[in-house]
């Protein structure tokens, strides 16, 4: 089946014009199969691609470590281990925003609630983000906190409606969430690849990770804004310096960015979903093609940027990252682990580093957790994952030496 691709013209709210592709919702993700010439979800638990398919790795692409927790090739060894377990009896939570208070906001992706988990574990619902549509891998999926917060109460939504994807902000009164004002509209939505994550830079500008909703050539169109990563006021507009005149665009050739991690210098680190081949951890900088669909993986293509890192898809399919203690830390849904990646400036040191392989089954979502060490989510209860006892949960990682 091929899906036709559509354009027409619309505005945001701000009035500014801006191209809004139209996607048929289920083009590649009926919910009985995947009709010819659509791939299986970023996250199924399916095989991935053969060996045989695979290019070989060389020396410097990323091997997958033999043992879980071996200390990396360079500096000490960093290992996380489980204080306790935050929250118990979520529903797909998939964004995690924590508050100055150190308090978290929670979003669930196929209910649309907002919850607040305490710093000591009280979960209350705080509000329901209205037209939210969940389907396959799209519903509300992630939550910012402005940096003015403790002026404007301002936060953040990134959620699927009928056929687009949103942003929208909200004002939190500390017990409930008040009504929600779209701020960015038009982004490509579908049954597998939304995207979603968000993230504040330390210039007060706000980083989206959009997915191309499983049509490939959007994620080298500049004019769409699927399969890109995003920069814009906090009233959605294109921020000044942007790399495309009056774009929000601010790299793309991006298949699926659902992670999204500034370092303490003030780079911006993205994960992202290959296909068959390879998953990727990629140093974004402005105005970058990062290949995708023309290559997966590190390719050493002129014109496109290589990961940093990569993984096969079985070890990884990654979602949440997370800045903490020298390294990035990546949530593995396939793969069920958490990575370590240990940078120094732009560069990766040594080996990654897996943790907890199958020990809480799918992994979403990671945040540094208020007062140190991590909070990492659980993605069990999203159709694809196997339930336990008190599934989904949030627990607390504290990061030792």
């Amino acid at each position: 089946m091929q899906t036709r691709h559509l354009t027409q013209r619309t505005r945001r709210p701000s009035g500014r014009p801006l191209f809004r592709p139209a996607i048929a919702a289920l083009a590649c993700g009926l919910v009985l199969g995947l009709p010819p010439g659509c791939s299986e979800p970023d996250d199924a638990t399916g095989s991935p691609g053969s060996p045989e398919t695979s290019p070989p790795q060389t020396s410097s692409e990323s091997p997958t470590p033999s043992a879980s927790g071996s200390p990396t090739e360079a500096g000490t060894e960093v290992v996380p281990r489980v204080a306790g377990t935050v929250a118990t009896d979520l529903t797909t939570p998939w964004g995690i925003a924590v508050l100055p208070n150190g308090d978290a906001l929670v979003a669930e992706r196929d209910t649309g609630r907002i919850k607040r988990v305490s710093a000591g574990g009280r979960v209350t619902t705080v509000g329901t983000v209205p037209g939210v549509e969940p389907r396959g891998e799209a519903g509300l999926l992630g939550l910012a906190v402005a940096p003015t917060f403790a002026q404007d109460r301002l936060v953040y939504a990134y959620y699927t409606a009928r056929d687009e994807n949103r942003i929208v902000r909200m004002r939190y009164d500390g017990s409930r969430l008040g009504p929600p004002r779209t701020v960015l509209d038009g982004i490509p939505a579908g049954f597998i690849h939304n995207g979603g994550r968000m993230v504040f830079g330390p210039d007060g500008y706000l980083y989206v990770g959009t997915g191309e909703a499983g049509n490939q050539p959007l994620s080298q169109d500049r004019d769409s804004l699927g399969g890109k990563i995003l920069r814009i006021t906090p009233d959605g507009r294109p921020a000044p310096g942007n790399p495309f005149g009056d774009s929000p665009v601010w790299s793309y050739g991006h298949r699926n960015v659902q992670g999204l991690a500034f370092d303490p210098e003030g780079r911006l680190w993205a994960s992202e979903f290959g296909q068959d081949r390879w998953d990727e951890v990629n140093l974004i900088r402005p105005g970058k093609n990062y290949g995708w669909p023309e290559v997966e993986g590190i390719a050493r293509e002129p014109g496109f940027v290589d990961p940093i890192a990569q993984w096969r898809t079985d070890d990884a399919s990654p979602s949440g990252l997370a800045y903490a203690d020298g390294a990035l830390w990546m949530a593995g849904l396939r793969g069920e682990r958490l990575w370590r990646i240990a940078i120094s400036r732009d560069q990766m040191v040594g080996k990654p580093q897996a943790f907890f392989t199958g020990d809480f089954g799918r992994l979403r979502t990671v945040v540094a957790a208020p007062g140190g060490g991590l909070w990492l989510s659980t993605s069990n209860t999203d159709g694809r994952g196997d339930p336990r006892e008190g599934d989904d949960r949030i627990l607390h990682l504290r990061l030792a030496r």
